[in-house]
C-alpha cells in the first residue's frame, strides 16, 4: 500500500479529506512553525496516545498507544498544519479533557476502557456532523486520521497488523488471496 491508497483509505474511513494530505504528498515543510513553534506537552503527547489506543486497541497485534502515535502526532501537527489546522487540533485537547472530565468526573487516562470508547464515539458523531454540515474541521476528525496514518505508516502496524515484505522484493501478480487474509504494507 502506498501513500496515496492509504490517504484514500483514510478519507473513507473518516468521511472527509486527509487534512495535510498535501505535506504528506509533497513532504512535510511549514515555514509558519518554523517561526512560531507549536509545542505540546508531555501530557499532551500521553493523552494523545490514550486516545489512538481507544481508537485502535491493543488486542493479538499491537495498537496506536503501543506505536507511540502520539509522538507522531505531535510532530506531524507541528510541522505539516497550516497555522489555522493547529490551532484547531491544539485547541482540541483541553476540550477533549474537559469533556471526559464532565462527563466522568476523571481524566481520560484513567477512565474505564468503555468509558473511553464511549467518549470516543461521542467525539467521532460530532466530527461527522461538523463534516455533514461543511463547517470548519472539527479537532476529532484530525486526530482519527493522524492515529490511522501514524499507527498504518509506523513499523508496529507495517510489519505486525500488516503483512510486510521489504522492497527489493520478488514481483508475483497472481498471489492467491484467502478470505480474511491481512492487507500488505510495503514502502
Amino acid at each position: 500500500m502506498n501513500r496515496r491508497e492509504l490517504l484514500k483509505l483514510i478519507t473513507a474511513a473518516t468521511g472527509t479529506a486527509m487534512i495535510g494530505a498535501t505535506g504528506t504528498l509533497a513532504g512535510c515543510v511549514n515555514e509558519a512553525s518554523k517561526a512560531a513553534p507549536l509545542t505540546f506537552t508531555e501530557q499532551d503527547r500521553v493523552l494523545l496516545d490514550e486516545v489512538a489506543g481507544t481508537i485502535i486497541p491493543k488486542t493479538d497485534t499491537p495498537g496506536a498507544k503501543e506505536a507511540e502515535v502520539g509522538h507522531f502526532m505531535t510532530v506531524f501537527v507541528r510541522d505539516c498544519y497550516t497555522p489555522a489546522q493547529q490551532k484547531v487540533f491544539h485547541q482540541g485537547l483541553p476540550q477533549l479533557k474537559a469533556r471526559a472530565e464532565q462527563a466522568y468526573g476523571a481524566e481520560f487516562g484513567v477512565l474505564s476502557q468503555a468509558q473511553k470508547l464511549e467518549l470516543v464515539r461521542a467525539l467521532d458523531g460530532e466530527a461527522k456532523q461538523v463534516a455533514a454540515a461543511g463547517e470548519e474541521t472539527h479537532y476529532f476528525t484530525m486526530l482519527k486520521q493522524l492515529t490511522l496514518f501514524g499507527f498504518f505508516t509506523s513499523e508496529v502496524g507495517g510489519t505486525q497488523v500488516l503483512r510486510y515484505m521489504a522492497i527489493p522484493g520478488r514481483y508475483d501478480g497472481c498471489m492467491p488471496y484467502e478470505e480474511g487474509d491481512r492487507a500488505w504494507a510495503t514502502t
